[in-house]
C-alpha cells in the first residue's frame, strides 16, 4: 500500500580599498548639519518587519501515526475478517512515525477476506490535502462519505481473474495533516463470485470510522 541541495578572491582584494575609502571620508567630513539633513528622517523599518516572511512553522495536529493494529476493536475485525487473528500483522515501514499499516486476512471455508488499515502523517494540512486529492483522482467512480474526517471518499471495484471475482472497497479519509486509507476485499473460492458491493462498502466505511477515531484519540 503503499525532499533538494543543489569569487571570493576579488572581494578580498577590494575590501581594504573600501575600508580606506570609508576612513578617509570619515576624517575629512563631519556630521551633516545642513537644514536639509535635519529634515531627513531615518527609513521606516516597521513596514519591512511587518512584510518579512513568517518563519514559524505551522503546528501539526498529528505528530506521528498511531499503532494501526490497535485501531480496530476485536469484534470489528471478527465481523469483517472471520477467523483472522485480532492482533493483525503490521507491515514494516521505512519511517514508522510517518507511515504505518496493519493487515488482517483469513480464509473461512471458501470465503476469503482481506483488510488493511494505513496511516500517513504529513507536515501540513495542505500536504495531506494534496495527497488525498491525488489518490482520489486515481480511483474514479466513487463518492464522498459525509461526516468522516475533514473529507472522505469511498469506491468499490470488481475484478475478475481466471474466472474468479474479487470485490475491493477503498475508503480514503483526510483528517487535518493525516491521511487514513482502508482497503477491504473478498472472494468466494467455491462459487467464484465476490461479496456484494454494499457488504464491502459498509465494511470498509465501518473500519474507516474506527481508524479515524483511533487517530483522533491519539
Amino acid at each position: 500500500m503503499r525532499s533538494l541541495p543543489l569569487p571570493l578572491a576579488l572581494t578580498a582584494r577590494l575590501a581594504p580599498v573600501a575600508v580606506l575609502a570609508t576612513a578617509g571620508w570619515a576624517l575629512s567630513s563631519g556630521p551633516d548639519t545642513s537644514p536639509a539633513a535635519k529634515d531627513r528622517t531615518p527609513p521606516d523599518t516597521a513596514d519591512r518587519s511587518a512584510s518579512a516572511p513568517a518563519t514559524q512553522a505551522a503546528t501539526k495536529t498529528y505528530a506521528a501515526a498511531p499503532a494501526p493494529c490497535e485501531s480496530l476493536a476485536g469484534k470489528t475485525v471478527t465481523s469483517l475478517v472471520p477467523d483472522a487473528e485480532a492482533d493483525g500483522k503490521e507491515i514494516p515501514s521505512t519511517d514508522a512515525d510517518v507511515r504505518r499499516t496493519c493487515s488482517w486476512n483469513a480464509l473461512k471455508g471458501y470465503d476469503y477476506r482481506w483488510l488493511d488499515v494505513s496511516y500517513e502523517v504529513m507536515e501540513s494540512d495542505e500536504a495531506a490535502r494534496k495527497s488525498f486529492e491525488g489518490r482520489v483522482a486515481d480511483r474514479g467512480g466513487g463518492g464522498e462519505v459525509a461526516g468522516l474526517g475533514d473529507e472522505a471518499y469511498s469506491v468499490v471495484n470488481l475484478t475478475t481473474e481466471d474466472k474468479q471475482q474479487t470485490r475491493e472497497g477503498t475508503v480514503l479519509v483526510r483528517a487535518a495533516n493525516a491521511v487514513v486509507m482502508i482497503t477491504y476485499n473478498g472472494s468466494d473460492f467455491e462459487s467464484k463470485k465476490a461479496p456484494g458491493t454494499t457488504e464491502i462498502n459498509k465494511g470498509a466505511i465501518k473500519a474507516a470510522k474506527e481508524a479515524v477515531a483511533a487517530l483522533q484519540d491519539g
